[in-house]
């Protein structure tokens, strides 16, 4: 499975925030744009993915490719979805989530847990514009990518990394926005590390 783990730093923790002003509700929309980047194909939805958005280090919303319905791949409809989850916040309690629609559940974790829950399930990779190339890696099983919205990690969000991250990668010579570096990960690993197409 390939997992991805955003870090929404300036991100909403309510369900008060307007559908037509993403980018004014803490980047929210770069966070869709991840999540659309993550699940979708051109006519359909990838097997095996899940992502995990760390909201405000507070909450985390998990979607999950092999179970999600009712998600399609615009920037409005998938925050209509984390508003929805948002909205029954109080149903999440601990490691216990509110199951907000099939594929898509919100937990009442920051990205330290959220991080040590993901970590046991495959190979961290920490992807940073300092990194190294991605065609002088090999793809790791089960990658569970680490990345940041439109911030840098904190010293203590780096320092967790640090602690758990196999491989600190970077997609290119440019610094991409994090749905463009998601598809550049995805496209590296459909093509086995660019030797298969």
């Amino acid at each position: 499975m390939r997992q991805f783990i955003v870090l929404g730093h300036d991100a909403p923790t309510t369900a008060d925030f307007s559908l037509d002003n993403l980018s004014g509700a803490g980047r929210l929309d770069v966070l869709c744009r991840c999540v659309g980047a993550a699940v979708f194909l051109s006519h359909g939805i990838r097997d095996d993915v899940r992502i995990h958005l760390v909201v405000s280090d507070e909450y985390t919303l998990r979607f999950d490719s092999n179970t999600l319905r009712r998600l399609y791949p615009d920037e409005r409809t998938i925050a209509a979805r984390i508003r929805d989850a948002l909205d029954q916040r109080a149903d999440a309690i601990g490691h216990l989530p509110a199951e907000v629609s099939p594929g898509m559940e919100l937990y009442r974790l920051g990205f330290e847990a959220t991080l040590d829950d993901v970590a046991s399930d495959g190979t961290v990779v920490h992807l940073h514009a300092e990194g190294t190339p991605l065609p002088e890696a090999s793809p790791p099983d089960d990658p569970v990518f680490v990345l940041s919205d439109h911030n840098d990690f904190t010293d203590r969000e780096a320092e967790l990394l640090a602690a758990q991250a196999e491989q600190r990668l970077r997609v290119g010579p440019e610094t991409l926005h994090a749905d463009q570096t998601i598809t550049v990960a995805h496209n590296w690993l459909d093509t086995a590390g660019y030797t298969e197409y």
